[in-house]
């Protein structure tokens, strides 16, 4: 009989694992305590109009042809990946603005226009990302770090690309224009990172995003979560729905299968958390069981910052407006300090807009736009009540944008619903209602991260945001690549 294997979430990170064991060999069963899969990726379905709640952004797509290969199967059967161009506009508090596209050729033009004294610097960035990219992605993305040598052994590579530096320390030494040095360095904003304390490892999003393309899902982002569950249906895997996992059981200090909320027990030899890896430990684990991961430890962790997501369709479309917009307000460093150091919330803010039906308007009703705005915040451990703060805080975005690139927009919206910090706390069990979990701050990375394979507990894995390689689509999914190296094969496991 085969070895079960148990799942704890659904999540990009969760079901990418649950893939891989079937592969392998294992009976796997994957406990979502939510009503539908996603996670981070759920999908709301709302008065005609379709939003994926988290992730919009798809990039290095052969990550989720592997995971269609392992089950003799092709990617492109299930999902449509349109390549976007350009990836994203850019605009800027002066007005000017920039089309960050895959092709050199193209940047570098719209950079001598810009900034012409800079274009040298740039083109230094830009190879110094591919070389930081072949070192972080290619060669560490998928290799566990469970050894202090395992630091040690990179860390020549890591002075070698000025690791120690943050990203936009890397990028300031190259180019001198702040509307340059924002745009190259935002990039740790979409991983949970302030681009003024994150590793300048994350600069090698820049060379992924060239290298593979940004792609968007026809349908959203949650026609990969159902694809991923038909090829877990093709493996006989179970998913069950509205099963909260409340607790990892134990035997001895070796997990032996999850109880969930009404009491029921599975039981399994492989336990894989896609939860958030501080709540994995502080609230799934009997007390006193952690010695590495303490709650003393979470307590002195930085956490990412929080997400505030307003979604609304409209009646009439804007369709000037690109499928990817990213909105710099006035201020970056300082606002970034306002949300990560002092964690309140200020008057102004940046903004990623993002309208799918740009490229797919099949997500609206004939005739209309949907919509997601996503506004970076503070976490929850700053003292910000959203549940009074949300709805003034969405009538400023709307009468910014109205004002700045959707006219009209307040007598044209047709549909709306909000996301805080709150929302990521309460339905998706993030610690300090973080939207990424832990910071990618270098000591926060690689080894220093939580591991895969649990130091605590014989017998559990991780997934996800919170574990090592990090946060991002990309990151998730190659978690999930690393159990291949951490979890023994089926036929070892009795």
């Amino acid at each position: 009989m085969a070895p079960r294997a148990v799942v704890i979430g659904s999540g990009f990170g969760g079901l990418a694992a649950a893939v891989r064991l079937g592969a392998r060999g294992y009976d796997v069963t994957v406990c979502e305590r939510l009503d539908a899969p996603g996670g981070r990726a759920y999908v709301y379905h709302q008065d005609g109009f379709t939003f994926d709640a988290g992730p919009t952004i798809i990039t290095a797509p052969f990550l989720l042809e592997e995971l269609w290969g392992l089950c003799g199967r092709r990617l492109q059967d299930d999902v449509e990946l349109r390549s976007l161009s350009p990836f994203y506009q850019l605009r800027f508090p002066d007005g000017s603005s920039f089309d960050y596209h895959g092709d050199a050729q193209r940047m570098r033009a719209q950079v001598e226009q810009l900034a012409p004294a800079d274009a040298r610097g740039f083109d230094k960035f830009m190879r110094l990302s591919e070389t930081i990219y072949r070192i972080g992605f290619e060669s560490l993305g998928h290799v566990p770090f469970e050894s202090w040598w395992d630091m040690v052994r990179i860390a020549p590579d890591l002075l070698r690309v000025s690791g120690h530096r943050s990203v936009y320390e890397l990028v300031a030494g190259l180019v001198k224009d702040s509307r340059l040095r924002t745009l190259l360095s935002f990039h740790p904003l979409l991983v949970g990172g302030n681009p003024f304390t994150t590793t300048s490892v994350y600069a090698l999003i820049v060379h992924l995003e060239r290298r593979f393309g940004v792609h968007f899902a026809m349908g959203g982002t949650g026609t990969i979560v159902q694809g991923l569950m038909k090829l877990l249906r093709t493996q006989g895997a179970r998913v069950r729905f509205n099963s909260e996992v409340r607790s990892i059981e134990l035997k001895g200090r070796r997990a032996v299968g999850v109880r969930l909320a009404d009491g029921e027990l599975v039981p399994a030899q492989v336990v894989v958390s896609d939860a958030d890896a501080a709540w994995t430990y502080l609230n799934l684990l009997p007390p006193g069981t952690c010695r590495r991961w303490s709650p003393r430890r979470f307590e002195r962790a930085q956490y990412s910052m929080g997400l505030f997501v307003w979604y609304f369709g409209t009646h009439g479309t804007y369709p000037d407006v690109a499928h990817h917009t990213i909105l710099f307000g006035r201020r970056y460093r300082e606002l970034l300090a306002d949300i990560f150091q002092r964690r309140i919330l200020p008057e102004d803010f940046s903004l990623y807009l993002h309208r799918p039906t740009a490229t797919d308007p099949s997500l609206a009703p004939p005739g209309c736009d949907t919509f997601y705005v996503l506004s970076p915040v503070a976490n929850l451990q700053g003292n910000i009540d959203w549940r009074v703060a949300a709805e003034p805080y969405r009538q400023a975005i709307q009468e910014y944008l109205q004002s700045s690139l959707l006219p009209g927009l307040g007598e044209r919206i047709r549909t709306s619903r909000l996301t805080t910090p709150l929302d990521f706390r309460n339905r998706l069990l993030a610690v300090h209602g973080t939207g990424f979990g832990l910071q990618p701050l270098l000591r926060q990375s690689a080894w220093f991260r939580p591991h895969n394979r649990s130091e605590e507990i014989e017998g559990l894995y991780l997934v996800g945001a919170g574990t090592h390689p990090g946060a991002g689509v990309p990151g998730v999914l190659s978690s999930a690549r690393v159990l291949d190296r951490v979890v023994p094969d089926a036929c070892a496991v009795h």
